[in-house]
């Protein structure tokens, strides 16, 4: 079994797989990938391959821009050698289409309904992880709470993944064909993508927690700590910090990018707090800390038997282990976390009452407290300052949160009869 399994990709034939069968990954993480080690169906896929690595190789520097393009890419990858019987420089027009359609509607087994890692290490070799699926069902928050069975037959990519799919195929292959391995760039050749994507009229909707779910999930969180704090004083400050400083999760992780320290937190000359991070695209911003957030700071490092505010010379992990040393690094575990403060936080609602707001806070993921505290803020801050904060690229990101037209535009509307006496 170790010698068949050696290197980072199952050896193999690819291609006499049934297309029915669960794919196994081709991509590992980057530090894992040697591309010598691998063994493929025919020699038109070790250079298919042997591309998508080189391509991949040049986002080593930002870590979600490499996971993303190693998403789209092995799917492409998965249905050339497993379901088409071709190879990248082989794809037309019409290979693509097929592709997205492919995509659009998946089978069972290429489907999961969780997130896992695509390799493990088993007596010290990389191999595949046969839990692994190109796709994932993704369900709310709670949702496996409930007796009912994911249906995979409900599985669909957002307009936003398939965007998303159609602008990394097509940077793929414009790199092809500087490498002249391709002749063309198939993706561009497909006239009608608006078949694949569906358009809506107006601003996407902002998914995240009313001012009722979040105050009992902030309240309920601050009595849990006051009760237990070896085991909620972390999730206060984890939930104050995505919260009032709009982090993604993977900023509160450490990582090989970036590994988040008490420091970060700096005092300038005029004496206001900030916050340093790095976020999407490995571009590192500074975010202005309230005196809330401040405040959640002190009491998490007392908590720690830490000062009251670190110094410039501190340099101890913002996220320490529960045990061991170091910092945490698992984005799994933060989101365990939080999901037992938004459990608890349902619990309370449904006791006093409010059952619908409990049942919509099901559906409620980490990402939702970024969205709220963005769309909380735009209310009462400049959306400038809130676009900086926030690292939004451009202030038509951050006016998708600015829901005071559609306010006036239903007020507007409530009233219009039908009948004279209306």
């Amino acid at each position: 079994m170790k010698m068949a399994m050696k290197g980072n990709i199952h050896k193999g034939a690819i291609l006499k797989m049934k297309r029915s069968s669960s794919p196994l990954a081709i991509f590992d993480e980057l530090k894992y990938m040697k591309n010598s080690a691998h063994k493929f169906a025919t020699i038109q896929q070790e250079q298919d391959y042997q591309h998508a690595f080189s391509f991949l190789k040049s986002y080593k520097g930002s870590q979600g821009t490499f996971n993303s393009y190693r998403r789209e890419i092995e799917k492409l990858l998965q249905w050339c050698w497993r379901i088409a019987n071709k190879s990248l420089n082989e794809l037309r027009r019409d290979d693509m289409e097929a592709f997205m359609h492919f995509i659009n509607k998946p089978p069972k087994s290429w489907i999961g309904l969780k997130k896992t890692t695509r390799f493990v290490t088993a007596d010290g070799i990389r191999i595949p992880n046969p839990q692994w699926r190109p796709f994932v069902l993704a369900t709310a928050g709670s949702a496996h709470k409930k007796d009912e069975k994911p249906d995979l037959k409900k599985f669909v990519l957002s307009a936003g993944s398939i965007k998303e799919t159609f602008a990394i195929l097509s940077s793929f292959y414009n790199y092809l064909l500087q490498e002249e391995y391709a002749s063309m760039n198939p993706i561009m050749l497909i006239r009608q993508k608006s078949k694949f994507i569906r358009r809506s009229q107006g601003l996407p909707k902002i998914r995240r927690l009313s001012s009722l779910q979040w105050q009992y999930i902030i309240r309920t969180t601050i009595n849990m700590a006051e009760l237990e704090p070896e085991r909620y004083e972390r999730s206060l400050f984890i939930l104050s910090a995505l919260y009032s400083m709009y982090l993604r999760i993977s900023e509160l992780a450490a990582s090989d990018r970036w590994t988040p320290i008490m420091n970060h937190f700096h005092i300038d000359q005029d004496h206001n707090w900030w916050f340093t991070t790095v976020g999407k695209g490995n571009k590192e911003r500074q975010i202005a800390v309230s005196n809330s957030m401040l405040k959640a700071l002190k009491r998490w490092r007392k908590y720690l038997g830490h000062p009251a505010l670190p110094s410039i010379s501190d340099k101890s992990p913002l996220l320490p282990k529960v045990k061991g040393n170091g910092p945490i690094t698992s984005t799994t575990y933060i989101r365990e976390i939080i999901q037992v403060c938004f459990d608890k936080a349902m619990e309370a609602l449904r006791d006093d009452g409010f059952k619908d707001e409990a049942e919509s806070l099901t559906e409620a993921t980490v990402h939702w407290l970024r969205h709220t505290g963005i769309s909380d803020d735009v209310k009462i801050r400049p959306r400038e300052h809130v676009r900086d904060d926030a690292g939004h690229s451009s202030s038509a990101i951050t006016d998708k949160y600015i829901d005071i037209e559609l306010r006036e535009r239903h007020r507007s509307a409530k009233n219009k009869p039908i009948l004279d006496d209306d």
